[in-house]
Order: structure tokens, then sequence, then C-alpha cells
């Protein structure tokens, strides 16, 4: 089931607003991080329902990933 595309914007906006804060990055960064994470993709193809997943969730996983993936470490 996908989500509503209104609400899926808003959900990346928190998210990443969320991102930037909890590890002290610009928002640019952030941005850059998100929508170039696994994390981002399987919440736009409604994959897990990621985007039914706290923010807090989101940004544990996106750093899990950023971790793994040199091209964005934080």
């Amino acid at each position: 089931m996908k989500a509503n595309r209104t609400l899926l914007q808003h959900k990346y906006a928190s998210t990443i607003e969320t991102f930037s804060k909890l590890k002290d990055i610009s928002l640019r960064q952030a941005l850059d991080i998100f929508y170039n994470s696994d994390t981002y993709q399987e919440m736009r193809e409604g994959i897990s329902h990621m985007h039914c997943r706290s923010d807090e969730y989101l940004v544990e996983e996106i750093e899990l990933e950023s971790k793994a993936n040199s091209k964005f470490p934080i």
C-alpha cells in the first residue's frame, strides 16, 4: 500500500529536519544523505511501511546506511 503523496512529502521533510538536528549537520547535508538513501527509496515505494515509522527510527536507519556507505559518512 502506498501512502498519500502529500503525506509522504511531509514525512520526508520531518525526517530530514530530525536527521539534521539529531546529527548536528546542515539541512542541506541531511537532504543530500536522505535522498540518496535506501531508506528514502523504501519509503517512496511503500516497502515495509517505512513511512509509518517514527522520524527517530528512520534517522537511525539512514545513519546505519551512511556508515556502511563511504559516499556519505556521518
